[in-house]
């Protein structure tokens, strides 16, 4: 018989049929109750003498061998989800509940000659998805939270044992089947392992393997074929959020075309937290998963997150039960006005009903998409000041403080700018306006001495209305010439030291050293101040060392003579 084809749901086993595994214990197949990507789900039983109960506690998920996705979730679990494992787990971080199924066997079977994988786990209840479309595409908020911060503990988990999940979202969240406030994360077949044996995986981008995942939450990094990484697994965790809780996503119009959700996403991870906020629905505002995202965007690809920090940002104080009925207000995104704006996102949502679903086309959600890429983050929102919103006021413990760890990005590029230190000399630069005394010819004000001025120092500080006469002076301007950097304190000394050994070597040593800082308009940098003229005193004083000296050197002139007249007559 030929080989089955790989990636295809495989052919049923029959009711009874018994599977052994791995440790030799023995497993009974039910009913099949629900099927995924390449798999069976069949009730199972250890109790092989009696048909299979509707109400046992065990599944077991069924591929065909040649498949892939059931053998990685399946050394997930042998790996990391083993019972031991996760109870020292829970007694170290004081939990009462991990929303991992248990692992409790595997193996390999052969029936009707095809060889089957197989692994048996936990039964689970319905999944998230289910409730999802029963409540419009919509949970309440509370309940949005809580899910966070679950999913913050699952992911820790998983993350400390090597492995990263992947494919969060809706489908893959199941509730318990005997209590339905439990909510667990399933399906590990696109699980992968990070950082084997403690070394992470370099950042490579592979085209070819672009776009992976579940397209509505796939992660930036794996639009763009790069490895799965502790980041993107909390990116696609935020992307979830924001669906649950608004109803729907900005790309849900695009998804047939990978490139342009992908160009969607880095717009709404460029302009944090306004791109996120503008989102808000009905008795649901966004701030928390915009905090969320924003934290998110600041990890580097091996960077380890914080994770209880990240369960603070979702939000402190939520817990008991979940609560998922319907949400009060219109299920989608632009169904009501956004908080402090004033207007809906586009015309067509002003005519539409509470309850009527967003039908936006293609053409208006790429000039919406256009709008928001041309509109650049303003810098007080990168380096992160409080926000000034009253909605936000509750939180200022959290937001601000997530914007302050933030350092100034271009956007995508992620390239740190100078430190703080050197932002505020600049500040003090330009603070201050250079004197009057400075900008040209003689001093302002004649009642200053020169002594006084030779005196002031000769720092020069940036004006903006001096630009034309710095120019005249044969000044080469920075921020002219190679764009928008602006000379600092020491440039400035430089030039100006410059500039005085100019005037000094061309004009005579003579030239006092103040006129080297006055230039006329014309640039012709002489002295514009007169020197000042001898005094009447000084003048005689030298007259009379010259008619001294003129004495002197005619006395010794006489006195040589008579010596040579007195030589020769001897």
């Amino acid at each position: 018989m030929a080989p089955p084809k790989k990636n295809t749901l495989p052919k049923p086993l029959p009711d009874g049929f018994i599977l052994t595994d791995a440790e030799k214990k023995k497993w009974r197949l039910g009913e099949i109750i629900g099927q995924g990507g390449f798999g069976l789900i069949y009730l199972a039983s250890q109790d092989i003498d009696r048909p299979v109960a509707r109400h046992t506690e065990f599944v077991i998920k069924v591929e065909y061998q040649e498949n892939g996705p059931l053998f990685s979730e399946l050394k997930f679990y042998q790996r990391a989800a083993k019972p031991a494992s996760m109870g020292r787990w829970k007694r170290s971080k004081k939990l009462d509940f991990l929303g991992i199924p248990t692992y409790w066997g595997s193996g390999l079977a052969e029936h009707a000659g095809l060889r089957y994988r197989f692994m048996a786990i936990d039964r689970l209840g319905s999944d998230l998805q289910k409730v999802c479309e029963h409540n419009r595409g919509r949970l309440k908020k509370a309940t949005v939270l809580q899910l966070g911060q679950r999913l913050v503990d699952v992911l820790e988990y998983i993350h400390e044992n090597e492995y990263v999940h992947a494919d969060i979202k809706a489908a893959n969240l199941m509730l318990g089947y005997k209590d339905p406030q439990q909510v667990y994360l399933a399906d590990y077949g696109l699980s992968y392992r990070y950082i084997p044996d403690g070394v992470h995986k370099e950042y490579k981008e592979n085209p070819k393997k672009g776009h992976n995942g579940t397209i509505e939450y796939t992660s930036l990094d794996a639009h763009k074929g790069v490895a799965p990484s502790r980041r993107s697994d909390l990116q696609i965790l935020g992307f979830c959020l924001l669906h649950w809780l608004c109803g729907s996503l900005p790309w849900d119009k695009v998804l047939k075309h990978p490139t342009q959700v992908q160009e969607a996403k880095a717009r709404l991870m460029g302009s944090l937290p306004d791109s996120v906020q503008q989102l808000s629905v009905s008795g649901a505002s966004t701030d928390e998963v915009a905090a969320f995202l924003l934290y998110v965007e600041t990890l580097g690809y091996q960077d380890k997150p914080d994770y209880q920090y990240l369960k603070k940002l979702i939000g402190t104080g939520v817990g008991g039960k979940l609560d998922l009925s319907v949400p009060e207000g219109p299920a989608g995104l632009g169904t009501k006005e956004p908080r402090g704006r004033g207007k809906v996102r586009t015309k067509e949502a002003a005519t539409r009903g509470p309850c009527e679903e967003e039908t936006v086309s293609a053409e208006v959600y790429k000039e919406e998409s256009d709008g928001m890429k041309s509109k650049q983050v303003p810098a007080r929102y990168i380096r992160g000041p409080p926000l000034t919103k009253p909605q936000l006021q509750p939180k200022e413990e959290v937001l601000p403080a997530v914007r302050r760890s933030l350092r100034p990005r271009a956007v995508h590029s992620y390239e740190e700018t100078d430190s703080e230190e050197e932002d505020k000399e600049e500040d003090d630069v330009r603070g201050k306006p250079v004197p009057a005394c400075y900008r040209r010819g003689p001093p302002l004000n004649p009642g200053v001495q020169p002594k006084q001025r030779a005196k002031s120092k000769r720092t020069i500080r940036e004006s903006d209305d001096l630009t034309s006469e710095r120019r005249d002076c044969g000044l080469t301007h920075m921020w002219t010439e190679g764009g928008s950097k602006k000379p600092t304190h020491t440039e400035y000394k430089e030039r100006w030291d410059g500039s005085l050994l100019h005037h000094r070597a061309g004009y005579g040593r003579h030239k006092p050293a103040w006129s080297s800082r006055v230039c006329c308009v014309h640039g012709d940098c002489s002295d514009p101040r007169p020197e000042a003229a001898p005094t009447q005193g000084n003048t005689w004083m030298s007259r009379l060392v010259c008619l001294g000296v003129l004495i002197l050197l005619t006395a010794v002139l006489k006195y040589a003579c008579l010596l040579s007249n007195r030589n020769g007559r001897l």
